[in-house]
């Protein structure tokens, strides 16, 4: 491969990028029916025609977005042009088999009595799960009524989640690392949206975004929940 190819290539997958990455804010900020390629292509600052050349539609765009998450070294490859569907076959599959595996292994501690897994950890899990994923949870949320088999598979998701919070809570509140609560529910309620809202929301759908990094980010959680909850 020449030097000039490599770097016809290397342009073309920065637009594919960028295409991806705009095409992400719009689906998450104004919903993926609303959003047209028009609005897409305005906000990378191309032809609709040049999108056309990347992707053969809205849904592939979608998909590769998707893909993404799963894969964070997806976009790395070369790709035939335009990218179709048929480079999604089973994506959807894939999907609710990571949001099952996520499940699984955040309860994993707790078959271990906590050994060794301090209530920073768990925090500091929480976190990165709901940063790693943030892109694929806010489009389930924000477009349910349009991916309903996705969303159902999430929301038994965040259901199994929210439950194995709470069963650690109570696991630290029994250990004597987390101080007692009156509503151990509502409070694990609260740290699960706090972090999601630093993890994800901050970079994405809040009403002003703000391009901090994700470890800042998660150092403002950690210090603050902590702190809250921590028995000293």
């Amino acid at each position: 491969m020449n030097s000039s190819f490599r770097i016809e290539e290397a342009s073309l997958n920065q637009r594919i990028k960028d295409i991806a990455d705009a095409a992400t804010r719009l689906f998450l900020q104004q919903g993926y029916a609303r959003t047209q390629i028009g609005h897409i292509a305005k906000a990378v600052g191309i032809s609709v025609g040049t999108i056309y050349l990347d992707f053969t539609g809205k849904k592939e765009i979608l998909h590769f977005i998707l893909k993404c998450t799963i894969d964070p070294d997806f976009i790395q490859r070369e790709f035939a042009r335009p990218i179709t569907d048929d480079l999604f076959v089973g994506l959807e599959d894939e999907l609710i088999a990571l949001l099952d595996k996520l499940g699984n292994d955040f309860a994993a501690h707790l078959e271990n009595d906590l050994v060794d897994y301090s209530f920073e950890r768990l925090i500091s899990d929480t976190f990165d799960i709901l940063s790693r994923y943030a892109v694929g949870c806010l489009f389930i949320e924000k477009n349910q009524f349009d991916f309903k088999n996705l969303a159902e598979n999430y929301r038994t998701f965040r259901r199994k989640f929210f439950d194995t919070m709470i069963c650690y809570m109570e696991a630290y509140i029994q250990q004597g690392t987390v101080r007692p609560l009156e509503h151990v529910e509502l409070s694990t309620t609260l740290i699960i949206e706090t972090l999601s809202w630093w993890a994800m929301d901050i970079r994405y759908t809040s009403f002003e975004t703000r391009n901090i990094s994700s470890d800042l980010a998660k150092q403002i959680c950690m210090d603050n929940i902590l702190s809250a909850y921590k028995n000293n």
